[in-house]
């Protein structure tokens, strides 16, 4: 294992750990890369794959995960902050805008590849349980974290989404649904930032081995499924960071 992380949590119910600043005292001049989903999956892979060029912040409910995670990344002699948060409280994510900012002062890259799956279901069984949460962590978290994290953004930066198309497919209504949302919120902001920036993209990954596709398609084999860590590779070259 890593050594302990470095640096005072933030006072609160949220812990955000901050790496050592290996610059003079004030803001870090790095490049940062803000993970939001960044435990396991395509987040993961997207923070191992950033780490040689940006200060990773992988923000995940997970903190075994997140720290397997951190730990791959100092392996490699990177670094990462650790935000064991979850999306949908929003003093936790008021907390971490404000830290990024008085830290770093901008984010240059901001990654978003949380979301909830919730178990397939006929529309006319849908749990509320599952609906609403599927609600909270697909569109209002999102809705909440877009003008958190623009000004920190700033015209330079670049925001990501992507999409996995399942409206109106049976059985999918409360995925379906949420996640037709959740990418309509951002297609809005894409288009309204067209001009002045930041750049935002929607992108649509091959399906790869994840907790979610699991959830959807039991017992897949994996081979027949893109590496995350390829589909990493791949978005980053889109992106111009490859």
């Amino acid at each position: 294992m890593a050594a302990p992380r470095a640096g005072p949590p933030f006072s609160g119910d949220a812990r955000l750990t901050f790496a050592p600043n290996r610059t003079k005292p004030g803001r870090m001049t790095e490049k940062t890369a803000l993970i939001t989903g960044a435990s396991r999956g395509l987040g993961a892979a997207l923070a191992e794959a950033l780490a040689p060029t940006h200060h990773i912040i992988a923000v995940a409910r997970t903190t075994g995960a997140l720290e397997e995670l951190d730990d791959r990344i100092q392996a490699r002699g990177h670094s990462a902050t650790l935000a064991p948060m979850d999306i949908t409280t929003e003093a936790a994510m008021a907390q971490l805008c404000r830290g990024i900012h008085d830290r770093w002062g901008k984010l240059d890259l901001w990654c978003h590849t949380a979301v909830h799956a919730a178990p397939l279901t006929p529309a006319d069984h849908l749990d509320m349980k599952d609906w609403q949460k599927s609600i909270e962590v697909n569109v209002t978290a999102l809705g909440r974290l877009i003008p958190f994290i623009a000004p920190l953004l700033g015209t330079e930066g670049q925001a990501v989404f992507f999409d996995d198309p399942r409206a109106g497919q049976k059985f999918f209504a409360s995925y379906g649904a949420t996640k037709a949302a959740q990418i309509a919120l951002a297609r809005s902001w894409q288009s309204e930032t067209e001009l002045m920036g930041p750049k935002v993209h929607v992108l649509e990954p091959a399906q790869m081995p994840s907790g979610t596709r699991a959830r959807f398609f039991p017992g897949q084999d994996a081979g027949e499924l893109a590496r995350p860590r390829d589909e990493a590779a791949r978005v980053l070259a889109t992106l111009g960071l490859g």
